[in-house]
C-alpha cells in the first residue's frame, strides 16, 4: 500500500476484496442457520455446545458478541413486540370497523393475502437468522388466523350457533397452529398457541350441547387428561410446560364440578364417575412423571370423594357419609404399604390418606369435645339428678375416628415416617381411637349407668395404656386423653350421690395403683400419685357434705390427708414429691372452707403448722420448720381476731417465749443452725401482733414498751452478731418511731409550702445521685457485713 498505484488497478482490487467478503458472509449465514436448525431440534440445547461429528461450531478463538438480533432480550426485542401488538390491534380494527367498505372479493381477498405474507414471512426471517423478528411476525400470523375464523363465521356461516362455531374453530386453529409451529421449528409463539386453543373445544361444545356441571367435568377432564397425554409424549418445553400447566388447572376443575356435583346430589352415580376418573387420571399421570407428586394426591382426594359421593342423602346422618370418606382414605394408605405402585403414586396416595384422616379426625374432635364442655354446668346442681345425658352422632362418628386412627397409624408405620412425623402419627392415633370410644359411650343412647361406665372403662383403660406406653409422645397422648375423659366421668357423676362416691373412688383407686405401677415413668406415677391424693380430698368433702358436716369442719377433716402423706413419707419413693404438693393443695383446700368460721380456721391453720412442724423433724425437710412457725403465727392472729382481744401481747408473749426456749436449746446443740430458724418465729410472733396493734393504739404505754422491747432485741442481735433478732427488732423499733414521728411531720408538712416537698425530693436526688459510687460500696459493705451474721 505504500507504493501507489494507478486509480483503476486499485479500484480493481478493491472490488475484488469486496466480493470475497461477500462470498465468506454469505457462508457464514448458511452455516449459522443449519446451526440454529440443529439447536432447535434438540431443543434446549447449549450454543456452542455440541455439533455435528467431527465439526466444531466456530473456530478457535473468542465468541463473537451476539447481533443485535440474538438470543439475548434486549431493546429490539420490546420494540418487535410492541410492532406485532399494533399490527394486531390495526388488523382487528381493519376487520370490525373498514371491512363493510370492501365487497365479499376484496375482503377475502384483503384477509388471504395478509394472513399468506404473515405466515410466510417467518420463514425467510428464520432463514437470514433474525429469530426474533420471526417470532413477532409469526405471533401477528397467528392473530390473523383468528380474524379469519371470526371473518369466516360473520360473512360465510351468519346462521350458525356461537358456542359451537367456537368450539369447531378452536380445534381447527390448534390443529393449524401446531402443523406450523411443527414447520418453522422455530418461533415458541405457534406451539403455545397450539396449545392454549386446545383447552377450549371440548368446554365450549359442551357448553353449546347445554351439559350440566357434571357433563362441563367430563368436558373438563377429557381435556386435562389429553393435556397430560401431550406433556408426556411431547419433549418440547415450549409444549410441555403449557401442557402441565393446563392439565393441572382444568382437572382440578374438573374435580370441583364433581365434588359439587356429589354434594348437590348424594348417592347419583355420574359425579361419582366423575371424580372416579379423575382419581384414574391423577394416578396415571404420577406413575408416568415421577414429579408429580401432586397429581398423587389429587387422585387420592378425588377417589375418597367418588367413593363418598355414593352415599345415600337419607343414611342415617351426615357422620356415616364422613366415616365412609374416612375409611376410603384408610383404605389408601393401606393399598400404598406394598412395592406394587410407583414411588410418586405411594407418596401421593399416603399424603392424601394423611389430608382426609386429618381433616375427620379434627371434625370428630371438635363433636366429642361438645359434651365434656357441656357438663362444666353440672357442679352448679351436684346431686340433683337433672342433668340430661347429650345424646350425639354415637356410631358414625366412632367409625370416623377409628377409621382416622387406623390411618394415622398405618402412616406412623411407613418407611417415610420415621422420626418425629411417626411418633406424632402414633399420638394422634392413640387420641382418636379413645375420642371414638368416648363417643360410643357418651352419645350412643345408653342408659345413664351403663353410659357411665363405660366412660370411667375407656378413661381407665387410657391411663392404664398411658402407663405401659414405650414412646413418650404416646404416653403424653393417652395420658392426656386419660384426664380428660376421667374429668368428664368426674362431672357427669356430680349429678347422683351413688354415682359420685363411686366413680371417684374407682378413679381414686386407679390413680393409687398407677403411683404404684413400678413399670412406668417417674412422670407418670407422679401424676397418678396427685390423682390419687385429690380424687382422696374429693371424697372426704363429699362424705362431709352427706353426712351434713358443715364446709368449715370439712376442711379440718381435709388435714388427714396431708397427715397420712407425712406418715408415709420415704416409702412413697419417687412419687414422694408430687404426693405431698398434691397434700399441701388439699391442706389449702381445707382452709379456704374454713375460711368462713374464724375459730375453725384458726384450728385449721394450727394443725397445719403442726404437721409441718412434725415433717421438719426429718433432716431432708427442715425447710418446714418456717412453714410451721408461720402457720402458727397465722393461727394465733386469726384466733386473736375471732376472740375480739385487744392486747394480743396475753397470746402472743407466751407463745413466742415457749418458741425462744425451743430455739435456745437447738443452737445449744447446733452452733451451725441459723437464727432466723432458732429465733425467727418466737420473736415474730412476740414482736410483729405488738407492731399491728401499735397503729390503733391511740396511748403511749404499748409503743413505749414496745420501743425498748424492740430496741433490746436489736441490740442483743448486734452483740450476739445475729441476723433474726437484728432485723425483726430494727423493724419493729423503725415501726414504733414511724408511728410517734408520723403526726408531727403530718403537721409541719401541713405548714409548709406545696413547692417544698418536691424540691427536698430533687435534692435528695441529686445528693445520692452524685454520690452514687460511694453510696454502692457503702451498700456492699453493708451487705456483706449483714451477711456474716448468723
Amino acid at each position: 500500500m505504500d507504493t501507489p498505484l494507478p486509480p483503476a488497478h486499485e479500484l480493481a482490487l478493491i472490488d475484488a476484496e469486496l466480493a470475497r467478503l461477500d462470498a465468506r458472509r454469505l457462508q457464514l449465514l448458511a452455516r449459522r442457520d443449519w446451526l440454529l436448525r440443529l439447536l432447535w431440534q434438540s431443543d434446549g440445547a447449549r450454543p456452542g455446545a455440541f455439533g455435528p461429528a467431527g465439526a466444531p461450531f466456530a473456530p478457535a478463538g473468542p465468541a463473537p458478541a451476539p447481533g443485535p438480533d440474538g438470543s439475548k432480550p434486549g431493546a429490539q426485542n420490546v420494540l418487535l413486540v410492541l410492532g406485532a401488538v399494533l399490527l394486531a390491534v390495526a388488523a382487528l380494527a381493519f376487520t370490525l370497523v373498514s371491512w363493510g367498505s370492501l365487497g365479499i372479493g376484496g375482503r377475502s381477498a384483503a384477509l388471504a393475502a395478509v394472513t399468506a405474507a404473515a405466515l410466510a414471512a417467518p420463514v425467510v426471517l428464520l432463514r437470514r437468522g433474525l429469530r426474533s423478528t420471526a417470532e413477532a411476525v409469526a405471533a401477528v400470523a397467528l392473530a390473523l388466523t383468528v380474524l379469519d375464523a371470526y371473518a369466516l363465521h360473520a360473512v360465510g356461516l351468519p346462521g350458525s350457533a356461537g358456542p359451537a362455531y367456537a368450539a369447531w374453530a378452536a380445534a381447527v386453529l390448534a390443529g393449524l397452529w401446531a402443523g406450523y409451529g411443527a414447520v418453522l421449528r422455530g418461533p415458541r409463539s405457534a406451539p403455545l398457541a397450539a396449545v392454549g386453543a386446545a383447552q377450549l373445544p371440548l368446554p365450549l361444545a359442551a357448553a353449546a350441547a347445554g351439559a350440566d356441571l357434571t357433563g362441563a367435568g367430563w368436558a373438563l377432564l377429557a381435556t386435562a387428561g389429553l393435556d397430560a397425554v401431550l406433556a408426556v409424549a411431547v419433549g418440547r418445553r415450549a409444549v410441555r410446560v403449557p401442557a402441565w400447566a393446563g392439565s393441572g388447572v382444568l382437572g382440578g376443575a374438573a374435580l370441583a364440578a364433581g365434588l359439587a356435583g356429589s354434594l348437590a346430589e348424594p348417592g347419583a352415580a355420574g359425579p361419582a364417575l366423575l371424580l372416579g376418573a379423575g382419581a384414574l387420571l391423577g394416578v396415571a399421570v404420577a406413575w408416568r412423571e415421577p414429579r408429580a407428586v401432586a397429581a398423587a394426591v389429587a387422585g387420592g382426594l378425588a377417589a375418597v370423594s367418588a367413593v363418598g359421593a355414593l352415599v345415600p342423602a337419607g343414611w342415617d346422618g351426615v357422620w356415616w357419609a364422613v366415616a365412609v370418606r374416612v375409611a376410603a382414605g384408610l383404605a389408601l394408605v393401606a393399598a400404598v404399604r406394598g412395592d406394587a405402585l410407583a414411588a410418586a403414586v405411594r407418596r401421593g396416595l399416603a399424603l392424601a390418606g394423611a389430608v382426609v384422616a386429618a381433616l375427620g379426625a379434627s371434625a370428630g374432635l371438635a363433636v366429642v369435645a361438645w359434651p365434656l364442655s357441656s357438663r362444666l354446668a353440672v357442679p352448679a346442681e351436684v346431686w340433683s339428678g337433672a342433668a340430661d345425658r347429650p345424646q350425639g352422632p354415637g356410631v358414625g362418628l366412632a367409625l370416623t375416628l377409628l377409621s382416622a386412627a387406623g390411618t394415622l397409624y398405618l402412616l406412623s408405620r411407613l418407611r417415610t415416617a420415621s422420626g418425629p412425623a411417626g411418633r406424632g402419627a402414633r399420638a394422634g392415633a392413640v387420641v382418636c381411637v379413645w375420642a371414638g370410644l368416648f363417643a360410643v359411650a357418651a352419645g350412643a343412647g345408653l342408659p345413664g349407668a351403663v353410659g357411665l361406665g363405660a366412660e370411667l372403662a375407656v378413661a381407665l383403660a387410657a391411663g392404664v395404656a398411658a402407663l405401659r406406653a414405650v414412646e413418650p409422645a404416646v404416653a403424653r397422648a393417652a395420658g392426656g386423653c386419660a384426664g380428660a375423659g376421667a374429668l368428664g366421668v368426674s362431672l357427669a357423676a356430680l349429678d347422683g350421690r351413688v354415682a359420685t362416691f363411686a366413680v371417684f373412688g374407682l378413679l381414686g383407686d386407679g390413680a393409687a395403683l398407677g403411683a404404684a405401677y413400678g413399670g412406668a415413668r417417674t412422670a407418670a406415677r407422679g401424676v397418678c400419685a396427685v390423682a390419687a391424693v385429690g380424687y382422696a380430698a374429693a371424697l372426704v368433702v363429699a362424705l362431709g357434705a352427706l353426712g351434713g358436716v358443715p364446709a368449715p369442719w370439712q376442711g379440718v377433716a381435709l388435714l388427714a390427708l396431708p397427715a397420712v402423706v407425712a406418715a408415709l413419707g420415704p416409702a412413697l419413693g419417687p412419687v414422694r414429691v408430687p404426693a405431698e404438693a398434691a397434700a399441701a393443695g388439699a391442706g389449702a383446700l381445707g382452709a379456704v372452707l374454713a375460711a368462713g368460721d374464724p375459730p375453725v380456721l384458726a384450728l385449721v391453720l394450727a394443725l397445719g403448722g403442726a404437721l409441718c412442724g412434725a415433717g421438719a423433724l426429718r433432716s431432708d425437710r427442715r425447710w418446714l420448720g418456717r412453714a410451721a412457725g408461720a402457720l402458727g403465727v397465722a393461727a394465733v392472729w386469726v384466733r386473736l381476731a375471732a376472740s375480739g382481744v385487744a392486747v394480743p401481747e396475753a397470746y402472743a408473749l407466751p407463745a413466742s417465749a415457749a418458741a425462744l426456749a425451743v430455739g435456745l436449746l437447738r443452737r445449744r446443740r447446733d452452733r451451725g443452725a441459723s437464727s432466723w430458724a432458732a429465733y425467727g418465729p418466737g420473736l415474730g410472733a412476740a414482736l410483729l401482733p405488738s407492731l399491728v396493734a401499735v397503729w390503733g393504739d391511740p396511748y403511749w404505754p404499748r409503743p413505749l414498751l414496745l420501743g425498748l422491747g424492740a430496741l433490746a432485741v436489736t441490740l442483743a442481735g448486734a452483740h450476739r452478731r445475729l441476723q433474726a433478732p437484728l432485723l425483726l427488732g430494727g423493724t419493729a423499733l423503725a415501726g414504733v418511731a414511724v408511728h410517734e414521728l408520723a403526726p408531727y411531720v403530718v403537721q409541719v408538712a401541713g405548714l409548709l409550702p406545696r413547692w417544698v416537698p418536691p424540691a427536698l425530693a430533687g435534692v435528695l436526688l441529686l445528693a445520692v445521685g452524685a454520690t452514687y459510687e460511694r453510696r454502692l460500696r457503702e451498700a456492699r459493705r453493708l451487705r456483706e457485713a449483714f451477711g456474716r451474721l448468723r
